[in-house]
């Protein structure tokens, strides 16, 4: 199977061979047409030739039959005999007229015998009975026969004879009267035709008797040779007065016309070689296919050079789409043209430059993620009373949610605390505002203070930068006294954290009032304990990421889910934990995109001991 690698390729089979496959068949179609039309004229030209031809013959003879017709219109005349003698006369004058014989078969009652056999002389002599002596009468004549050409010995040529019976009342024929013609002179003008005399010409009978010839050495029958088209016009002759035949072959080796007398029993047949008689459709079949190969190459060549040109823009374009892809950013490609390829060109140059922008945006925001992620604890502490573990999960490159590891001396031996918060929104804006909370938050820790006190101070310093933007952040605040084993919290507008007692197999959450940080200066937050900090204690603290996740159904993954993946794990360690809430979140979401960033710490208790 031929494969095509390049767009000029499949432009040249799938545009430009269609259309010369078109142009061809559109060519071939006309040259039909036009060769069937020429064909028709040809044969009406032919036919009309032949027609005219025989009409000099019928002409010819005409003249001698009308003489004849007015002899026979003096049929039962008793006083005819001088008229009948004038036609006579009349008849021998005629052009091609040999002689006029005029014999009877018997003498009526009271005249004079008369002689069997009365030649005229042609000069006026009639013989006995001349002024209508010796003449029978008759009451009905007509011309029975045309005979075909005899050589006669008396003039020393071959002759026709137009035959009229001479009828008396009963129908018995009395006489008859003979008009002998040279046969040269009928013939004169289709021997002479010169239209034709380059070709096999014949005047023939209807037997197919040929009765004179323009062909070498002569003829006696029409198709004596067995020519398959001299065969088949005699067929047609049969059943039609005028035709044309084409033998076989394109164009046919032979081509036969012919047209029947009206005078005589005879036809016309000429017989012609088909590049003759056919030279002028020839020609036209090479012209015809000369030109149209020559409009087709010049149509093929306009589309190529026009394709070409549209081929080299695009190849253009996909060279600078090659080099942007390898990070190297040209000077935008040059607009020649106002059609479509130009306008890609210009929406290639505009994306171009976006891309180049949004590239060194996203470069900006790599260094921004690696920046946030700089931020977030590295590894998680080793205590021996703690095992704890943490992970964020941003949807963008940088998100809003924030979790930290806190130990701070000067709050005594065994305390630890634990942060995490989410920033309304993702993105670079919350993680600017992730940024500064945590930076805050650190910078207070380092001065004297309780819990709650500390969230006040942050939140207070927080409004001075979301006041006109009206952006905040939830955070959650847990801190571990590992000396009187209890846990303190402050909850600043997040969600509660949740404590799995697995011993009892009992969820607990910690609660209390508390809003965003970032909304009201003036907020005062309080801080809450667990008294009740023993061995084997989960404490997970997340963000609604993690329950509110969707799966291709548009359903929430919710709490339920989440503390049956704890409860399944209790036994495993705080990393393992994490791995299998990560794991069952992103089989629920299957193929549905995460909307939010996902934090969650787990902390689990050891027994506690003083560190």
């Amino acid at each position: 199977m031929i494969r095509l690698k390049s767009l000029q390729q499949r432009f040249t089979l799938f545009l430009l061979v269609p259309v010369a496959l078109l142009l061809t068949a559109m060519g071939v179609a006309g040259f039909i047409y036009a060769r069937d039309k020429l064909l028709e004229q040809w044969r009406v030209v032919t036919v009309l030739r032949l027609q005219r031809t025989a009409h000099q013959v019928d002409m010819r003879l005409s003249r001698v039959k009308e003489w004849l017709q007015m002899y026979h219109a003096t049929a039962g005349e008793a006083e005819a005999g001088d008229i009948q003698d004038w036609i006579v006369e009349q008849l021998e004058r005629q052009e091609g007229v040999v002689r006029v014989n005029l014999s009877w078969n018997e003498t009526q009652p009271g005249e004079s015998p008369a002689p069997g056999h009365h030649p005229h002389d042609g000069r006026g002599a009639a013989g006995q009975g001349r002024h209508g002596k010796g003449k029978m009468r008759f009451y009905k004549a007509r011309v029975v026969a045309v005979t075909p050409p005899q050589y006669d010995s008396l003039v020393a040529h071959e002759t026709v004879s137009l035959i009229s019976d001479l009828n008396d009342e009963a129908g018995a024929t009395v006489g008859k009267l003979e008009v002998v013609i040279r046969f040269d002179y009928l013939a004169e003008n289709v021997l002479a035709s010169g239209w034709w005399q380059r070709y096999k010409a014949f005047l023939v009978d209807d037997s197919g008797r040929v009765l004179t010839c323009t062909v070498h050495g002569g003829r006696h029958r029409l198709g004596e040779t067995n020519d398959p088209v001299e065969l088949a016009t005699l067929e047609a002759m049969k059943v039609s007065d005028f035709g044309t035949l084409l033998g076989r072959g394109h164009p046919s080796h032979e081509v036969a016309a012919f047209s029947k007398l009206q005078e005589a029993p005879w036809s016309v047949v000429v017989i012609a070689p088909g590049r003759d008689i056919l030279a002028l459709i020839i020609r036209f079949r090479l012209y015809y296919f000369l030109t149209g190969m020559a409009f087709i190459v010049l149509i093929l060549v306009l589309m190529r050079w026009v394709t070409g040109n549209i081929v080299a823009s695009i190849r253009d374009v996909s060279q600078a789409a090659g080099r942007i892809a390898s990070g190297t950013y040209d000077n935008p490609l040059p607009v020649k043209r106002a059609d479509e390829v130009g306008e890609l060109i210009h929406s290639f140059n505009t994306m171009a430059l976006q891309l180049e922008e949004r590239i060194r945006l996203k470069e900006a925001l790599d260094l921004a993620m690696e920046v946030q992620q700089s931020l977030l604890p590295g590894a998680s502490p080793k205590m021996d009373a703690l095992d704890i573990a943490g992970k964020s999960i941003y949807c963008d490159q940088t998100g809003g949610d924030y979790y930290d590891f806190l130990q701070i001396s000067q709050w005594g031996r065994g305390q630890f605390a634990i942060a995490v918060g989410d920033v309304v929104g993702h993105g670079i804006a919350a993680a600017l505002l992730m940024t500064t909370v945590r930076s805050l938050l650190r910078c207070r820790l380092t001065q004297p203070g309780s819990l709650a006190e500390i969230m006040t101070d942050v939140n207070r310093l927080l409004c001075f930068d979301t006041a006109q933007t009206g952006n905040f952040m939830t955070l959650f605040v847990v801190q571990f006294d590992l000396e009187r084993r209890e846990l303190r919290w402050v909850r600043a507008g997040h969600d509660p954290a949740m404590v799995y007692n697995a011993a009892e197999d009992r969820f607990d959450e910690l609660h209390g009032s508390g809003i965003a940080l970032g909304v009201a200066p003036a907020f005062t937050y309080q801080e809450y304990s667990y008294p009740q900090l023993d061995g084997g204690q989960i404490i997970l603290i997340g963000t609604d990421g993690i329950w509110e996740t969707e799966n291709p159904e548009n359903e929430l993954f919710g709490k339920d889910r989440l503390r049956e993946v704890i409860r399944r794990n209790s036994r495993s360690s705080s990393s393992a934990i994490l791995e299998a809430i990560t794991t069952t979140l992103a089989d629920f979401r299957h193929t549905a995109p995460q909307r939010d960033d996902i934090t969650l710490v787990v902390a689990k208790t050891k027994g506690v001991t003083p560190i």
